[in-house]
C-alpha cells in the first residue's frame, strides 16, 4: 500500500471512523442509562436480597436472556420496523444505533449484575441492620464497591459494540465495517481492508488499555 493510496483513502476513512464513533457512542450511552439500573435490579430482586421479587426477577431475566440469545445480525434485520418507526429510516449510523442499543442493554446489564454479585453480602447485611434504605445501599454500597467491575463492563461493552457496528455496515449502517465491506470485499481492495483492520485493532487496544487503567485507578480494595 503506497502513501498516495492512503492519502486517497483518508476522506472515506475519516467519515467511516466518525460514523463508527457515533454508532458506538449513542448505543453505549443508552446501554449505560438503561442497562446499569437493569443490572442492579436483576441483583437486588434476587432471592434473599432486600428487594426480593421473584416475578420481577423472572420477567426481566427472561427478556434479557431472550435478546442475548438472538445473533446480532438477525436482531439487526428483525428490528428494521422499529428502527424506521423511531428514526424515520433504516440507513445510516443513527438508524444502526437502535439495534446496537437493544443488543447492548442486556449485555451490559448482565455484566453489571455480575460485578455487583462479587460484593460481600455481609456488607449489605450490615447496612440493612443499621437501617439503611434500599436506595442508600444501592448508591453508596453496591455501585461504589462494584465500580471497578462496572468500568470493566463498560470497556467490554464498548469493544463488543465496535464489532457489532462492523456488522451494521452490511445493512447500510455505515462506519468502518461498511467501508471494509464495500471497498475491501466487494472491490477486492487489499489496501482498504488492511487499513480498516489496523484502525480497528488500534481502537480496541486504546479502549482496553484506558478501561483497565481507570478500573485499577479507582479500585481501592
Amino acid at each position: 500500500m503506497t502513501i498516495e493510496t492512503l492519502i486517497n483513502l483518508l476522506p472515506e476513512l475519516n467519515k467511516a471512523f466518525f460514523e463508527t464513533v457515533l454508532m458506538v457512542g449513542i448505543s453505549l450511552s443508552v446501554a449505560l442509562i438503561v442497562g446499569l439500573p437493569l443490572g442492579v435490579l436483576l441483583y437486588v430482586t434476587d432471592k434473599g436480597l432486600f428487594l426480593e421479587n421473584g416475578w420481577i426477577k423472572g420477567v426481566l431475566g427472561l427478556i434479557v436472556n431472550l435478546i442475548r440469545s438472538i445473533p446480532f445480525i438477525i436482531l439487526l434485520v428483525a428490528l428494521i420496523p422499529l428502527t424506521k418507526a423511531i428514526v424515520g429510516g433504516t440507513i445510516g449510523p443513527v438508524a444502526a444505533s437502535v439495534s446496537l442499543s437493544v443488543a447492548a442493554i442486556p449485555f451490559f446489564a448482565r455484566l453489571v449484575e455480575s460485578s455487583v454479585r462479587k460484593i460481600d453480602k455481609g456488607v449489605v447485611e450490615a447496612a440493612i441492620s443499621v437501617g439503611a434504605s434500599p436506595w442508600l445501599i444501592i448508591k453508596d454500597i453496591l455501585l461504589t464497591e462494584a465500580k471497578p467491575g462496572i468500568i470493566q463492563g463498560i470497556t467490554i461493552t464498548t469493544i463488543s459494540l465496535i464489532g457489532y457496528s462492523a456488522m451494521a455496515g452490511v445493512v447500510g449502517g455505515g462506519g468502518i465495517g461498511d467501508l471494509a465491506i464495500r471497498f475491501g470485499y466487494y472491490r477486492y481492495d487489499e489496501a482498504v481492508m488492511f487499513t480498516t483492520i489496523i484502525i480497528l485493532i488500534v481502537l480496541v487496544q486504546v479502549i482496553q488499555y484506558t478501561g483497565d487503567f481507570i478500573a485499577k485507578a479507582i479500585d481501592k480494595r
